[in-house]
């Protein structure tokens, strides 16, 4: 356990890298993207009563922005997969928890914060699909541009593109911290 001296020095590195680092999509900019994801889950969920899984950690911002804009019935649950546990490269997928609604003969839609390379959205697309899903939709707040992504897989909703750089905020984070900033944010080159 840390005593309270290296927290406060922790959150003062914390502070100090967040001042130096680039904010790519601002606060305002990001809630006109959800609004867009929302009119664009809107026009094409509409009457088909899908379970909306956000997925976990990261998913919980988005889908707790896009889900009050929706205009139809919907169920709603939660899964925890993940690659990363605290660290910023991906490792074997882990299941920390999985959905508590019968998905066989429904449509789906995953949330989530980032499409990156999508070895967790694959996999958990594979895995509602061999649960008995008809459908599975991908709503994704943020969409990283790069060619490293798993072979035909594509967000059906996207929110905003952002460049391959390590951001956070929205959901997304630094070593567990940061998710609960507003924007985009990207490490400055070189950190």
């Amino acid at each position: 356990m840390q005593d309270p001296v290296s927290w406060r020095q922790r959150s003062e590195d914390l502070e100090g890298l967040l001042a130096r680092c680039d904010c790519l999509i601002t606060p305002d900019e990001m809630q006109a993207a959800y609004a867009r994801l929302a009119d664009a889950i809107n026009a094409r969920l509409a009457g088909r009563l899908p379970v909306v899984l956000s997925l976990m950690n990261g998913g919980l911002v988005s889908a707790g922005q896009i889900l009050p804009m929706l205009d139809f019935p919907l169920e709603l649950s939660y899964l925890h997969a993940t690659r990363y546990r605290g660290a910023t490269s991906g490792g074997a997928l882990k299941w920390l928890a999985q959905p508590d609604i019968e998905l066989a003969g429904r449509e789906v839609l995953l949330v989530d914060d980032i499409l990156d390379e999508g070895h967790t959205l694959a996999a958990v697309r594979e895995w509602c699909l061999d649960a008995g899903a008809d459908r599975v939709w991908i709503a994704v707040a943020t969409d990283k541009q790069h060619d490293r992504k798993v072979a035909g897989l594509k967000a059906d909703f996207i929110g905003v593109p952002v460049p391959d750089r390590y951001i956070f905020g929205e959901g997304m984070d630094y070593h567990g911290y940061f998710r609960n900033l507003p924007g985009i944010h990207a490490l400055p080159d070189g950190a």
